[in-house]
């Protein structure tokens, strides 16, 4: 089992930056990939970053070049980075973990860019 919790959301303006951070307990020796997902109110949760335990990362077209996803391996922790945020990255951001077969997700955290 794994257990996620995510901390740095927050209100900033349009063009500003966010860090969120996610950190795993539990069986953390055995998660494979680790990422971040969002939803927005009344849309589908969609995919942000993931980042392997190998260090390959995947970004979603729409942060391209503006988010970056990094991770602590001993600390089991990953990271967002969020630049140059606009008004439609409003959404909760998950973080989530692959571990063996299962997948786990946290509470979220709330990121809200104003114009």
């Amino acid at each position: 089992q794994v257990q996620l919790v995510e901390s740095g959301g927050g209100l900033v303006q349009a063009g500003g930056s966010l860090r969120l951070s996610c950190a795993a307990s539990g069986s953390t020796h055995s998660i494979n990939t680790m990422g971040w997902y969002r939803q927005a109110p009344g849309k589908q949760r969609e995919l942000v970053a993931t980042i392997t335990s190998g260090g390959n990362t995947n970004y979603a077209n729409s942060v391209k070049g503006r988010f970056t996803i990094s991770r602590d391996n001993v600390k089991t922790t990953v990271f967002l980075q969020m630049n140059s945020l606009k008004p439609e990255d409003t959404a909760v951001y998950y973080c989530n973990a692959v571990w063996y077969q299962f997948t786990f997700w946290g509470q979220g955290t709330q990121v809200t860019v104003s114009s």
